[in-house]
């Protein structure tokens, strides 16, 4: 193995898990690289304990100190940006570029977490004579971050930078399949001057995921990965009193239109549609053409053939993950679908065991076919027809998810129109993956999200922190109190 075996981090020690262990296996040839020890409720309880003993002297600890840990944190990132690189390619399977864009987006974060005093500062208003209001933010408490293996650094770094500075004290549960990365944050932070207990890492799989939301030490969880699992966590949370987000997957419809700038629009749908091997909830999984789009079509194609596994497109996590990739792919070709695009039984030269799937196009999908309303996950866009641009919109209003909506067009107003009635959390125009930069938030709509708020940004500003206002008199020339 390339790597040590991976331990629970917990009070800035290595700790064994009570579950077994696991092969963490490189998607890129199937190589075991590590091996992760897999954790249950007893292990949850001593992440707990450690994350309380720590709260008190953290959450007591000036703001102003408290992100001075981060603005170090952030140079350790950008210090060792090659090797959280590596890391994050060789467990994900990511391009090199594609991985380092994620550590950079972690240190975006961070900076946008070192920016917290200025944002936190506190409201202060005489509403009366004498009598002035103010609130203040206070920390929720020991939180937890469940987060999956298609972001390995990034996700981690949307929970913890904000979490931390705001003075909670956290348990992280990383995806089993990607646990190097967590670790590694982890001793990042020590490094920074993160005291002892503020972070603590716990591997496991369901067993785990189950014990942070029952844990009756545990005040926030949030949460990152498919919709089925989403409303599990959400429900389970929810039920025993606690704060939650789980942010679900997604469905993503561009909507194209006959006068979209062609070379732009391609190359910002493919890109979209097999960037980190479409293994992101804002990956472009439907495009809808509106009226005669057949040329915008027909250079989409030729891009996407431009796109080679290996090279400049990722491998998928796992063996079933493929498979399953490619189930969705049979099964539209059977239901009448075209294949414009057809990245099945690809293999790599060199990387025979790895797991890939090619760029896959699919013309002709119809709303009704399991894969036109359900999230394959993978570098597979499919193409659906309408004649008019609100049968496009009803189609995109039609879907459960509810991530993200592209509009590609020349047009100021039905740019502006789709972005009204599209029920999508976020928009773009021209632009294939809207992922909105700190400090605007990122989160979906309906069941890409469970809870309120979202999970970046200056929105997530709510969900990490409570408030506390105060009112106060002073009127020392009075001869009465309250008690008058």
């Amino acid at each position: 193995m390339k790597y040590q075996p991976v331990k629970n981090y917990i009070g800035d020690e290595l700790i064994e898990g009570e579950s077994g262990k696991l092969d963490v296996l490189s998607p890129i040839d199937r190589s075991v690289i590590s091996q992760v020890t897999l954790s249950g409720s007893e292990t949850i309880d001593k992440a707990v304990q450690t994350a309380r003993e720590a709260f008190p002297s953290w959450s007591n600890t000036p703001i102003k100190e408290r992100v001075q840990v981060f603005f170090k944190y952030k140079l350790l990132l950008e210090e060792n940006m090659d090797e959280l690189t590596k890391l994050v390619q060789e467990e994900n399977g990511k391009t090199y570029g594609e991985a380092k864009a994620e550590v950079l987006k972690s240190a975006e974060l961070t900076e946008f977490a070192c920016s917290m005093p200025q944002l936190i500062s506190g409201e202060l208003l005489e509403v009366s004579k004498g009598v002035e209001c103010r609130v203040e933010n206070y920390p929720v408490g020991v939180v937890a971050s469940i987060s999956p293996f298609n972001f390995p650094n990034m996700v981690p770094n949307w929970t913890i930078p904000n979490a931390l500075v705001l003075g909670n004290t956290m348990i992280l549960k990383p995806s089993e399949l990607v646990p190097l990365s967590a670790n590694r944050i982890a001793e990042l932070l020590k490094e920074a001057g993160l005291p002892k207990g503020g972070v603590n890492v716990v591997h496991g799989t369901k067993d785990a995921v189950e014990a942070i939301c029952d844990h009756p030490g545990i005040d926030a969880v949030s949460f990152v990965g498919s919709t089925k699992v989403a409303k599990i966590v959400y429900k389970r949370a929810a039920s025993n009193l606690k704060r939650v987000l789980a942010l679900g997957g997604a469905k993503n419809h561009l909507i194209v239109l006959p006068d979209a700038n062609v070379e732009m629009t391609a190359s910002d749908v493919a890109a979209s549609m097999t960037g980190c091997a479409g293994q992101r909830c804002m990956a472009a999984a439907a495009m809808v053409g509106v009226g005669s789009v057949d040329h915008i079509v027909e250079q989409l194609c030729e891009n996407a053939r431009k796109i080679i596994p290996g090279k400049n497109l990722g491998a998928i996590i796992s063996a079933k993950a493929r498979e399953r990739i490619e189930n969705y792919i049979t099964e539209a070709e059977k239901d009448g679908a075209k294949i414009l695009v057809d990245g099945r039984n690809c293999v790599v030269k060199g990387k025979e065991n790895g797991f890939y799937v090619g760029p896959t196009v699919i013309d002709y999908v119809r709303p009704e076919m399991k894969i036109a309303k359900e999230e394959v996950f993978g570098p597979v866009l499919t193409i659906l027809r309408t004649e008019t641009l609100d049968e496009a919109i009803s189609i995109e209003n039609n879907s459960n998810y509810g991530n993200a909506a592209a509009v590609f067009t020349q047009s100021g107003g039905l740019a502006r129109y789709v972005s009204d009635r599209a029920s999508a959390g976020m928009i773009g125009v021209n632009i294939g993956v809207p992922v909105p930069r700190e400090p605007f938030s990122f989160g979906g709509w309906n069941e890409s999200r469970f809870g309120v708020g979202d999970i970046t940004g200056k929105s997530s500003i709510g969900f990490w922190s409570k408030q506390k206002k105060i009112t106060t008199k002073w009127n020392p020339g009075s001869k009465t109190n309250w008690m008058s």
